[in-house]
């Protein structure tokens, strides 16, 4: 039975490769119920462990993507004439939102900056609180 339950847990593995970690695709290819793969993360630090290089793999992987759109890349199209290559200029998008998530050490952050000067002026600010 134990052998059994490891080819499920590989089989898990490898379909979380297929999916790039998201678990609810993941355990249905597998025909597991998703707190199965989430009991054996606590239980198996030898699973945990494959499944946290499989997360890390794939946020290298969506990152060579941002890094794609950030340089600019050649996609090739195929059309009914034959291949057709375009070129995709760099993403604004994608180099603002690099620089914010990596470059806040360097001031890329989005900030509401307050000044006040003078005395005897009371400022009140309230956040709203979602609600």
């Amino acid at each position: 039975m134990a052998t059994e339950g490891n080819n499920i847990k590989k089989a898990m593995l490898e379909a979380l490769k297929k999916t790039f970690g998201r678990v609810s695709m993941a355990a249905e290819m597998v025909g597991i119920n998703r707190c199965t793969h989430y009991k054996w993360l606590e239980q198996d630090a030898e699973y945990k462990e494959a499944f946290d290089e499989i997360n890390e793999a794939a946020i290298d992987f969506v990152e060579s993507k941002l890094f794609e759109k950030i340089n600019g890349v050649s996609v090739q199209k195929e059309t009914m004439a034959g291949p057709e290559i375009y070129e995709q200029p760099p993403s604004d998008t994608a180099i603002i939102f690099y620089l914010k998530t990596k470059g806040k050490k360097r001031g890329y952050v989005e900030k509401q900056e307050i000044e006040h000067s003078g005395s005897g002026i009371t400022a009140k600010i309230e956040w709203p609180d979602g609600d």
